[in-house]
């Protein structure tokens, strides 16, 4: 029986670097928020785990990626004999800012424990361990993260669900590692109400790729654009819009050197 799971864009409403963990991770508070499109991932029952992808995006993803080690993980963790033929549909561009290798590991964890019948448990023990915004996407619901993020607080904030909103992207990938790297390490302060936030890294991701901020300033133009950030480490950008008409217009506005995906958040 083949399933399938989506695997929505991620984005961060707000995203506060507060400072180091004892890790060597980020302290962060961020508001996570999902669309309703994405990437895919289904799969049916097989002998061994095995991976293919298609996809606009599949030529930039490598044969050894997190859907695998997600699947790998779940295996040990849960003691699963059988295995999974799994197809992802990369429909999101890689190191872009909006959780696409997160979300598609997600999914696979969801996809996987139907699959197999285990207790969904093992999923929310394995994800973790594959990287910080892994829990979020595994619920794919809005929520507060704090800590690296892996802390989380389901928000029903009615503001959010259903509003049309519209990703761009310049079609330059870009390093989480060396966003950070370049964060220069002043607190400014906690999130409160996501809207009065900021995103900590979008000026370092801007030194890295200023064209984040020709994207920035082009949503800002937008009519009926009401709210526009940086999501995650970038390049992508969001806008929130009044209506999905005013959204529609922009997407269609958009320059063509430029990526950008029409949808609403869930």
């Amino acid at each position: 029986m083949l399933l399938s799971e989506p695997a929505p864009a991620k984005l961060n409403l707000a995203l506060h670097v507060r400072g180091k963990l004892p890790d060597g991770r980020h302290s962060i508070e961020t508001l996570f928020a999902f669309c309703t499109d994405g990437d895919v991932v289904a799969g049916e029952l097989a002998n061994d785990v095995t991976l293919a992808v298609s996809g606009p995006f599949a030529a930039e993803l490598s044969s050894d990626n997190l859907v695998l080690e997600a699947a790998y993980a779940l295996q040990q963790a849960a003691g699963v004999g059988q295995g999974g033929a799994l197809h992802l549909v990369k429909n999101l561009p890689v190191a872009s800012g909006i959780g696409g290798g997160s979300a598609d590991a997600a999914a696979a964890l969801r996809l996987l424990t139907r699959l197999w019948g285990i207790d969904p448990a093992h999923a929310s023990a394995v994800a973790p361990g594959l990287g910080a915004d892994v829990p979020a996407c595994l619920l794919s619901l809005t929520a507060r993260g704090d800590g690296a993020g892996d802390r989380l607080e389901l928000i029903d904030d009615p503001a959010i669900a259903g509003t049309p909103v519209l990703l761009v992207n310049p079609l330059q990938p870009l390093s989480t590692g060396a966003v950070f790297a370049r964060w220069d390490g002043i607190d400014q302060g906690p999130l409160g109400e996501w809207r009065e936030g900021r995103n900590d890294l979008e000026a370092p991701a801007r030194t890295l790729v200023p064209a984040i901020g020709d994207i920035l300033d082009w949503l800002h133009t937008q009519p009926g654009a009401t709210f526009v950030r940086m999501s995650g480490s970038g390049a992508t950008c969001f806008a929130l819009f009044t209506d999905e008409a005013a959204r529609d217009a922009a997407a269609e506005a958009c320059p063509e050197n430029w990526w950008r995906l029409a949808t609403f958040l869930r």
